[in-house]
């Protein structure tokens, strides 16, 4: 049977029913991309999250790799063509979270229209602001997403308790459904109150937010951005607010991030992101939108689910 070597700790129903079915598995949570390289060959399967890019060096050691699995949604710290040449079949996970990044969404739609994040600041300083904090209602706005697949399609979902309009914008033609209206990016840009990300990181995605994609929008309107951090120009989002262009933001996601989504803070970071840690209508979170318990098992059993329906 296959050989398994896992590189991120994840839920242990991954080792536990890979075991059971007979795979043979090996942990290195530590080691060096080099010496994971050095060893690599002697695996048939990886599993990973984010924690280093598998390129075409490190394919090129794998001599005998058959699959990675990616415990996550995006595969972009993947070579995927370079994988799919090698005959590496590819895993991820993006039904796994799609309904805790739906919730988060939301969650952060409403903090921002109804101050909470300033509410409670204050509060807790002693200020009792009623007026200051008077919020809005999201029923009677028009939400637009951009990208319609497993997130994009749980936002909606959750977004049909409320009297909304959604519309969305995607590259693949014919992916609206009873939760969602497709339209043409100008539509989008002409009617959303709202715009939410929901696109994987590519070369059409990075910087796609930028100041003349902003100004396109004939209203203000607020950001949320679950998806990838680097679709937002930051100095033009942080130029957008000042100008009232956008309203408020919502980032679990930052242009800043290390391509393993670990780490933030260990770097010089610009003035523009000082600016969104002091702005009252921006809400930030360190990457969590699909981070929450229950998403945890979920992914893993779907890794296991695919590897189980291709190998056994």
């Amino acid at each position: 049977m296959m050989t398994i070597l896992h590189l991120d700790k994840n839920h242990d129903l991954l080792i536990n029913q890979l075991n059971d079915l007979g795979f043979t598995n090996h942990e290195d949570y530590s080691s060096s991309k080099e010496a994971i390289e050095a060893k690599i060959s002697d695996f048939d399967g990886l599993i990973i999250r984010s924690r280093f890019k598998i390129d075409k060096q490190f394919l090129d050691a794998a001599t005998n790799l058959k699959f990675i699995g990616r415990v996550g949604a995006g595969l972009e710290n993947i070579d995927t063509d370079y994988a799919e040449k090698k005959d590496v079949t590819l895993f991820n996970a993006p039904e796994g979270n799609r309904n805790a990044v739906g919730e988060h969404t939301l969650g952060m739609l409403l903090a921002l229209f109804n101050k909470l994040n300033k509410a409670n600041r204050e509060v807790r300083h002693g200020k009792w602001l009623r007026e200051n904090n008077r919020g809005i209602e999201l029923d009677g706005k028009t939400v637009g997403l951009i990208g319609y697949g497993n997130m994009g399609k749980a936002f909606a979902k959750k977004l049909k308790g409320f009297d909304v309009e959604v519309l969305c914008y995607d590259i693949k033609s014919n992916v609206g459904n009873e939760n969602c209206k497709q339209v043409t990016l100008k539509e989008l840009q002409e009617k959303a109150d709202v715009l939410s990300l929901h696109t994987p990181q590519t070369e059409l995605t990075i910087n796609m937010v930028n100041a003349l994609f902003i100004n396109n929008f004939r209203k203000p309107f607020w950001l949320i951005n679950t998806a990838r951090g680097k679709s937002v120009v930051t100095d033009d989002l942080v130029s957008a607010l000042k100008s009232g262009k956008i309203l408020g933001a919502g980032l679990d996601v930052l242009e800043y991030e290390k391509s393993s989504f670990e780490s933030l803070f260990n770097s010089n970071l610009p003035a523009s992101f000082q600016y969104l840690v002091n702005a009252d209508n921006v809400i930030l979170t360190p990457h969590v939108a699909g981070w929450t318990i229950e998403s945890k098992e979920k992914l893993a059993q779907s890794i296991v689910d695919k590897i189980k329906a291709k190998f056994c």
